[in-house]
């Protein structure tokens, strides 16, 4: 990883110099009722020189249990480094997060349109301003995210299988399972990628929830991280992961064969066999009851907590293929 130097730190229309703590603005536009809209950026510099390691949430903005682990990293101190340079944004999606929904005003997920443009749509401009003003200063970007639609995941690191680089930085990170998935056009990773940006992007839980194991999952994660780099103080302890890292090279969504009521039955992270019982779906009316077993041996990653279902629906996601390691 390239090495900040200790000068001045221009961004965003401001200089934060060796040592200095700042909060800045990354505003784009107000509220329809003319009301700013103040996204805070939380820089914490140490005097000695060291990387700048670059922690999102918020991205989309119902997704809350990022923004919560960001939250107690700067609550708790850890962002303040013992050498390099830590940036914390906490909330990008400010405007979906006010209202708790996933896109922005305009409809778009932000997550679709990057790099971005300085004259198109909100969500686009807000994305060429992340890319244009921030990325540049970042050596490593870890950006936080959860399952959507009710679908609950366990914590894990995705990349693309080819960034066997960041292998070594996963394994330091010591989150439950890594997961190789494709870049998707126009995503934040994509671009990041693109600009040779090393970005690890954690999944824990579902939106609109705060689960304590994602969120301490993400919390020591980022400890780890930050002491590998000779960046977290010696006043916090960094603990060794409670379970080896499993690297899955691929995955597949067990489907609902029929519609009803759902209730899994299988704790999140299990390693099951195939056939082995994993939930029921049944009617309001307690004439049918279909007992919903593995297609496949493999971890669990993934379970749908949604109480009603439709055939066809994605009920459970189930690795297929590990890597060797």
């Amino acid at each position: 990883m390239p090495v900040t130097q200790t000068e001045v730190l221009h961004i965003l229309g401001e200089q934060v110099k060796p040592g200095e703590s700042k909060e800045v603005n990354f505003d784009v536009a107000n509220l329809h009722t003319s009301s700013p809209v103040h996204i805070p950026v939380i820089i914490e510099r140490a005097k000695k020189q060291g990387p700048t390691i670059l922690f999102t949430a918020g991205i989309h903005g119902d997704e809350v249990n990022g923004v919560e682990i960001i939250r107690q990293l700067i609550a708790k101190g850890i962002n303040k480094p013992k050498s390099g340079t830590i940036i914390c944004m906490p909330v990008i999606n400010i405007f979906g997060f006010i209202n708790l929904k996933r896109e922005f005003p305009d409809g778009r997920d932000l997550n679709r349109v990057f790099p971005g443009s300085p004259s198109g749509s909100l969500a686009g401009r807000v994305a060429y301003k992340l890319m244009d003003e921030v990325i540049p200063h970042a050596d490593l970007i870890i950006d936080f995210h959860t399952g959507g639609s009710g679908r609950f995941n366990a914590p894990q690191l995705r990349y693309a299988k080819e960034k066997t680089d960041l292998d070594i930085l996963a394994k330091v990170f010591g989150a439950p399972f890594v997961l190789y998935s494709k870049n998707l056009s126009k995503s934040f990773r994509a671009t990041c990628n693109k600009l040779g940006k090393p970005l690890l992007l954690f999944e824990g839980g579902k939106s609109f929830h705060i689960d304590d194991v994602v969120t301490n999952s993400g919390v020591n994660g980022s400890k780890r991280i930050l002491k590998h780099f000779g960046m977290l103080r010696t006043v916090f302890k960094s603990s060794k992961p409670k379970t080896e890292c499993v690297f899955i090279n691929d995955s597949k969504w067990q489907r609902a064969k029929y519609s009803g009521m759902f209730k899994a039955s299988i704790p999140i992270g299990s390693y099951v066999k195939k056939d082995d019982m994993l939930g029921n779906i049944t009617d309001p009316y307690g004439k049918f009851n279909y007992f919903v077993r593995a297609s496949n041996t493999g971890y669990i990653i993934n379970v749908n907590e949604s109480p009603i279902v439709y055939q066809g629906d994605a009920l459970f996601h189930i690795s297929t293929k590990l890597k060797r390691q």
